[in-house]
């Protein structure tokens, strides 16, 4: 999962990928998905799983999982 830099507007961004490092710098340079243009982003959470499947199940959960996310803004800040 990744959230912005900026403290002043916390957002979360979900996704899976097979290169984590790539897909960051992608979505720093502007290059990745229209939400996470314009903006800077770092890593805040991972999970690491043996088949695409399984990511993709995660990821749709996690998506759905508000309190999940909110709950990084916590640390964070």
């Amino acid at each position: 999962m990744l959230s912005t830099i900026e403290t002043h507007n916390f957002c979360t961004y979900v996704g899976w990928t097979n290169d984590l490092a790539k897909r960051l710098e992608t979505h720093n340079q502007g290059k990745g998905a229209r939400f996470t243009r314009g903006r800077q982003w770092e890593i805040v959470y991972a999970e690491r799983y043996l088949s695409k499947t399984g990511a993709m199940k995660r990821e749709w959960e996690i998506k759905k999982d508000k309190k999940f996310r909110q709950q990084f803004k916590k640390i964070k800040y």
